[in-house]
């Protein structure tokens, strides 16, 4: 005789996996550990002390937010951390830790969890948490600073000549090629946000990802790409026009958008041919954006544009139905 006591019934879908949320958003947390390797590396041990305070200060605010509404607490779902990582990586290592605390605030509280938590957010927190920040603090988010130049672990950093610089986009704006070469720019030796200077790192998290299905191929080529073809296109200044493209590509947070940001499975769209448009749309606002926009970076702007814009290509590139006419259901109507 069977066991029926082992029979569990359950309604459908009847597929069962052994991936959760909280295993995606480990995975994901691995992947980012090459980048902040290499920002500690880069910009000293501030880089760890700023993503901690982030991190922690995105799993707070979640926690009270649930705590405050008398609902379950879902801070171990790991979502809350991976904000917290990537959000940390959109700011400059000068910044102040009171500045990524309220910025995790706002991700958490206005973009996440009063729009119902995971899985009902229709744009990216962490790049939304910066995007406030840039609109509240554009100095403090704009300050660069050397690699290797001494900064204090806490409190306020005075920002002087001796360690101040300039990021590769800045000269790319103007039309001219960055001081930093193509090894430099690769490896992450230069100015910019935490987590953003290090191809390789970000690369290397990228391809663990896709190794464990956790991304697919088709958004990050289809934005990087974009990228590519437009700038070895359309090059300014006169220069060299494979240098141009190489530098567009390794610089600014382009690798760090499309992997990590870009794939969100909640503001990505899901059909293959969607995220092939998504990427497409992303890197031409890119492009766009840093051509012709105020700011010499548009990463973030893109992809929280087609966040807007993810329900709409959902829609026109769903899989049609077997033996279903869209068309003439409309006219039976």
């Amino acid at each position: 005789m069977y066991d029926l006591s082992k029979v569990v019934v359950t309604s459908s879908p009847h597929i069962k996996a052994a991936d959760d949320t909280r295993s995606l958003m480990t995975d994901v947390c691995i992947a980012l550990l090459p980048a902040l390797v290499v920002s500690v590396i880069t910009f000293g041990a501030r880089a760890l002390v700023l993503t901690v305070a982030t991190v922690i200060s995105c799993l707070f605010f979640e926690w009270l937010y649930c705590k405050l509404l008398h609902q379950p607490s879902t801070i171990g779902d790991m979502s809350a951390v991976v904000t917290g990582i990537l959000l940390a990586f959109n700011i400059p290592v000068s910044a102040p830790i009171w500045m990524p605390v309220i910025g995790g605030a706002f991700s958490i509280i206005i973009v996440k969890m009063l729009f119902g938590g995971i899985g009902k957010n229709f744009m990216n927190p962490a790049l939304a948490g910066r995007a406030f920040m840039m609109a509240s603090w554009p100095a403090l988010m704009t300050t660069w600073t050397k690699p290797g130049a001494s900064l204090p672990l806490f409190g306020g950093v005075e920002v002087t000549d001796a360690i101040s610089t300039a990021t590769p986009l800045a000269s790319l704006k103007a039309g001219a090629l960055p001081d930093a070469d193509v090894l430099h720019l690769f490896l992450g030796q230069t100015g910019g946000v935490i987590g953003e200077t290090s191809a390789l790192a970000l690369l290397v998290g990228g391809a663990y990802l896709l190794y464990r299905k956790v991304i697919s191929i088709n958004i990050p080529a289809a934005y990087i790409l974009t990228v590519a073809v437009l700038t070895l296109l359309f090059p300014l200044g006169g220069v060299d026009r494979f240098q141009w493209m190489i530098s567009q590509v390794l610089s600014g947070g382009l690798m760090l958008g499309a992997i990590f940001m870009a794939t969100d499975y909640v503001t990505s769209p899901v059909t293959p041919k969607g995220q092939i448009v998504f990427g497409i749309g992303c890197g031409l606002l890119t492009v766009f954006i840093r051509y012709f926009g105020g700011l010499p970076e548009g990463v973030s702007y893109s992809i929280l544009l087609m966040n807007t814009l993810v329900w709409a290509i959902d829609q026109k590139t769903h899989p049609r139905k077997f033996g279903y006419d869209l068309d003439k259901k409309k006219e039976a109507k």
